[in-house]
């Protein structure tokens, strides 16, 4: 165990047990009204365990506290962020849960999940519902599932095709439904599991 101030041991007792029962981290209140202080001095010990590699937070994001120390990991799991859009695409919103199923998720390298909306990757098996696990990087080939993000924060997964004159095609995998073209696109992972619940 790393040698931690007895409130930072504290803190981290109780990311661990909140993230366990509740299946997402506690807001800076929360941890504050437990600790019996004010959220601004949690934030700055979060900002000191950050620092020692403890946890990891996502900027501008609530409840998105990921306890790093593997003698606080409440479970293996993959935490899913939001809800992506198989459809037209949808504003990035980032809402953390915690799945575990540790026999069909990936343990190497970092992945999340999110939840597909809409019925445009049907054709390639990914329904209205379904999680899928992603890998997250910011490059993708030509044909992979990807979620990407264009016009800066609309989110959608589609198959990534570079076109001969510089552009990006998004492929739809339903008959029915028309590829999105642009200029750029910000690839922010690869699909590698696809997870439905029957």
């Amino acid at each position: 165990m790393r040698a931690y101030t007895r409130r930072q041991l504290d803190i981290m007792h109780f990311l661990s047990d909140y993230i366990r029962e509740n299946g997402l981290s506690p807001t800076l209140e929360e941890i504050g009204e437990h600790m019996g202080v004010h959220r601004v001095t949690i934030f700055q010990h979060l900002n000191a365990l950050e620092r020692r590699g403890a946890l990891r937070r996502s900027p501008q994001l609530a409840r998105s506290i990921e306890v790093l120390d593997p003698d606080f990991v409440p479970s293996a799991g993959v935490q899913i962020l939001g809800t992506i859009a198989a459809g037209s695409p949808i504003e990035v919103l980032e809402v953390p849960e915690l799945i575990e199923a540790d026999d069909v998720l990936p343990t190497d390298g970092d992945h999340y999940a999110l939840r597909v909306s809409g019925d445009s990757m049907i054709e390639d098996g990914i329904h209205d519902g379904d999680l899928v696990v992603i890998h997250r990087t910011s490059s993708a080939r030509d044909g992979q599932v990807v979620v990407a993000v264009v016009e800066g924060n609309e989110a959608t997964l589609k198959r990534l095709y570079r076109e001969p004159d510089g552009r990006y095609r998004l492929q739809p995998a339903n008959s029915r439904l028309k590829p999105i073209f642009a200029d750029t696109v910000e690839v922010r992972g690869v699909v590698v599991t696809v997870i439905r619940q029957l």
